[in-house]
């Protein structure tokens, strides 16, 4: 299997122009392994560590089958779980069709939707796609899922930790029964089982390396560091060499974080930073990838939406300033470096309270991650997160058993001193009377007439 190339798999001139153009030359083993089983029309289930190539692996089998065709509707629908993975997939495809007639879209949430209503419109061979989208442009008939002969879902996962099975099964229950279903994931997991015994049609798995294996061309390391604002600091302090750390992804678990940490680093390194996360806008998150792949920033501070999927090249470090509490997102996070069999580098930041993180994570690997001697030069910070404070619970106040007050009480006002005797109803008894017949009443006021 090293030794073939993609001259190999018997490609057609002008997909193996593209590929030759990119600068490919030895497919992965995935890509070797799902070509064939894609190419013989059978459902595929592929797990595969990241990194390893997983869109070119279904790309060039779909396209190799595609005709030329003029339909409106899509015959291959890619779901992805993110938008930049949306971007980024179709640019690839783009790429790799440069030379075939083929129409490739990419739909995503947090633009317009009426302008994807009117590219849609003009037609389109492949759909790439994020579940959510796709299913708003389903529902408002703007795009129809009769003709799909082909669907891939990648990053299934992430979809389902998203929150996206409902869009999911609706969507396949749209679809023409006979098609191709292919699956791509990193994990597998028990939702995902289920997802394949529902949909899929006895698919043939093919399972290169378990999601938890470590990387063998990544080098990893970690610091023990007490607090946030330490971290801050000894970030910034590596971060001086330019030529070792010439392009790194810094990763946090939330939002709130991320944002804090750019606030700190940004008097001192604000020229080379760049952010994004689920609460920026779609277009300021594309902005930031972009000036972070071209180089125009050095260092790019993010959550786990970039984790997964994305293909960033020549990433020399990804700093995880936080452990992760699963430990499938730190190999998801560190597979951003090193792809493509180039070298990479990681570095872990871990508090005392994190340690229990990183023991899972070494369990997962197998494998001790180097701890390495906290620098001299960084300055300890004192300061704390509120986060990191300590919260003081108050105390309830309980009177003693000998019948005085607790230390919290004091004597109540005198308008609170009155005692509380209930409603009117309980003070004074009912006052109600029983009401006169309608006999009565007509005889009542005859007789005053009288």
């Amino acid at each position: 299997m090293e030794s073939l190339t993609f001259s190999d798999l018997n490609l057609s001139k002008q997909l193996q122009n593209a590929v030759t153009d990119l600068g490919f030359t030895e497919p992965t083993p995935i890509q070797v392994m799902a070509f064939s089983v894609i190419r013989s029309g059978k459902d595929m289930v592929g797990v595969s560590q990241t990194g390893t190539g997983k869109t070119l692996a279904y790309s060039l089998p779909i396209l190799q089958e595609l005709k030329y065709s003029e339909q409106i509707h899509p015959r291959v629908l890619i779901l992805v779980p993110t938008r930049e993975l949306v971007v980024q997939v179709t640019e690839q495809l783009q790429s790799y069709a440069k030379y075939m007639n083929c129409r490739i879209i990419g739909v995503y949430g947090g633009v317009n939707i009426n302008t994807q209503k009117i590219a849609v419109s003009h037609g389109m061979d492949i759909l790439v796609a994020t579940p959510g989208r796709l299913y708003d442009l389903v529902l408002t008939r703007s795009i129809q899922l009769k003709n799909i002969t082909k669907l891939v879902i990648d990053e299934v996962d992430v979809m389902l930790d998203l929150g996206f099975r409902f869009q999911l099964t609706n969507l396949f229950e749209l679809m023409p029964d006979k098609r191709q279903n292919t699956m791509f994931s990193a994990t597998m997991t028990n939702d995902i089982s289920i997802l394949i015994d529902d949909f899929f049609t006895k698919p043939e798995k093919v399972t290169i390396e378990i999601s938890g294996t470590p990387l063998e061309n990544i080098e990893q390391c970690s610091y023990p560091v007490p607090n946030f604002y330490t971290k801050a600091n000894l970030l910034m302090h590596l971060l001086r060499d330019t030529e070792q750390f010439s392009k790194v992804l810094v990763f946090l678990s939330s939002k709130r974080q991320a944002d804090r940490l750019y606030e700190t680093m940004e008097e001192f390194m604000g020229s080379e930073l760049s952010i994004v996360h689920s609460n920026k806008s779609q277009n300021f998150r594309l902005r930031s990838v972009k000036q972070f792949e071209e180089g125009e920033k050095r260092i790019l501070i993010s959550t786990d939406v970039m984790a997964r999927g994305l293909d960033i090249e020549n990433t020399s470090h990804v700093i995880n300033f936080d452990t992760p509490d699963f430990p499938e997102n730190y190999m998801h996070r560190i597979g951003r470096t090193g792809r493509a069999g180039n070298e990479g580098k990681t570095i872990l930041f871990f508090t005392e309270k994190e340690i229990l993180f990183k023991e899972q994570i070494e369990g997962l690997m197998d494998l001790k991650i180097p701890v390495l001697d906290f620098p001299k030069a960084v300055e300890v910070s004192k300061e704390l997160t509120p986060e990191e404070k300590h919260k003081v619970r108050e105390i309830s106040i309980i009177s003693k058993q000998d019948g005085t007050a607790g230390a919290g009480t004091h004597e109540k006002k005198a308008k609170n001193q009155k005692l509380n005797l209930g409603s009117k109803y309980k003070r004074h008894g009912p006052k109600y009377k029983k009401p006169q017949s309608r006999g009565d009443k007509g005889f009542n006021q005859r007789f005053k007439k009288n």
